[in-house]
């Protein structure tokens, strides 16, 4: 993992001859001066966190209980914008089916899809803009939908965690603190800091701690719909005032935009910054997608690492990252990833005006890998867990990647 250095705000103000020591507790300030180690030891147990060595551009009053002296990276990383839940994750969603969804969004609205044990939930990113995180059920599993719009990163989280053989229920928050322009999440269980993007906790109590990503897919509301007509919609009856349906970062994905908000590293010029990439991890190993590639040919057939994978495009879903009226910004698609293998037997797609079809039986299938026409009816591809990031989001997290081109 590439780690960006980040000007360090607040050093224990050490005496010239105790620069070592000082070092090694580099961010933590002090309000009196030691000369041995052992002091300062005893005197990094002492001091707040809110003199602690996160950057604190504003001087905001923190008051975490975070274990501090845990952590899997440097504390001075962390950048604090605002307090804890400055932007409010929603703990009691509400949801509307069909009738009512399709009355308050709009048909190419981009939205988070899960499904567990057949019942399926749709999470519209122009509601998570504004809250970053949302505590849910689905089929009986406690799950986090999650969604950093810095980063572009829309993941969806296992709330529940065994770790050092304790089981823990977490919910989460919004910790008000980026890492490397990307979303950080605290548990209130432990209030261990989380990457959003990794699903790892970094900080904290549960250091080491990996969450399990449960599957998803970002599409449109449309093809939620055609798949999951009984699915129901995160609504817009948060208990908040906020201006859903507008964008607050107009024109951020575009495409010449070469320095994105809030991240201070080096941009890696392998790819556009703003280009949107798909990801897939074989044994620790990673390969990326860039959305302009798959939209060109709309069915990618591919391997890596000796696992085949399709890639499914679609037309017509916005971004939410372009206009300040989401439902007038660009389209740029849907993209979904599936295992082609079915009973054993390695199915090939093409697209064609109606949808996808399998080259072996000319079946028709649809962007949610269900086969809804043909001698396969009724049955389904197996989702490959992908994501739908930034690039420059990706390479600061995973430089090591092999590049699809086609």
């Amino acid at each position: 993992m590439k780690l960006r250095n980040v000007p360090q705000m607040t050093q224990i103000n050490a005496e010239k001859n105790n620069k070592k020591e000082s070092a090694e507790i580099s961010g933590i300030s002090g309000r009196k001066k030691c000369k041995k180690m052992k002091s300062f030891t005893i005197l990094l147990l002492l001091i707040p966190f809110s003199m602690n060595a996160q950057n604190n551009l504003r001087n905001i009053e923190l008051n975490w209980k975070t274990d501090t002296t845990k952590h899997a990276v440097p504390l001075n990383e962390f950048t604090a914008l605002m307090k804890p839940d400055g932007i409010p994750p929603i703990d009691s969603p509400k949801f509307w089916d069909k009738e009512k969804a399709t009355a308050n969004y709009f048909e190419h609205e981009p939205v988070i899809v899960v499904e567990i044990d057949g019942k399926a939930k749709a999470y519209p990113l122009s509601v998570l803009m504004y809250h970053e995180i949302v505590n849910d059920e689905l089929g009986g599993v406690p799950i986090s939908a999650t969604y950093c719009p810095l980063c572009n990163a829309a993941l969806v989280f296992d709330r529940r965690l065994k770790f050092d053989d304790k089981d823990y229920l977490l919910d989460f928050g919004v910790s008000g603190m980026l890492r490397n322009s990307d979303l950080v999440m605290w548990d209130r269980q432990t209030e261990s800091w989380w990457q959003q993007f990794l699903g790892e906790a970094l900080v904290g109590e549960l250091t080491g701690a990996q969450l399990e990503i449960i599957p998803s897919l970002l599409i449109s509301l449309n093809e939620f719909f055609e798949s999951y007509p009984n699915g129901l919609v995160l609504s817009t009856e948060t208990g908040i005032s906020r201006e859903y349906g507008t964008n607050p970062y107009t024109s951020y994905d575009n495409l010449e935009n070469k320095q994105p908000r809030l991240f201070s590293g080096e941009v890696d010029d392998r790819l556009p910054a703003m280009e949107r990439i798909i990801d897939i991890e074989v044994d620790g190993k990673y390969k990326i997608y860039p959305l302009s590639e798959i939209s060109k040919k709309q069915v990618v057939n591919d391997s890596f690492e000796g696992v085949p994978l399709v890639f499914f495009h679609t037309q017509k879903t916005v971004s939410v990252l372009d206009e300040n009226n989401i439902a007038q910004s660009k389209q740029i698609g849907s993209v979904t990833v599936f295992d082609p293998r079915l009973d054993d037997k390695l199915l090939t797609f093409k697209k064609t005006k109606k949808s996808f079809v399998d080259n072996e039986t000319d079946s028709v299938w649809s962007i949610t890998g269900k086969c809804i026409s043909g001698k396969l009816k009724g049955k389904e591809l197996r989702p490959v867990p992908h994501g739908n990031y930034f690039a420059f989001a990706w390479f600061a997290f995973h430089p090591e990647t092999e590049i699809y081109n086609n």
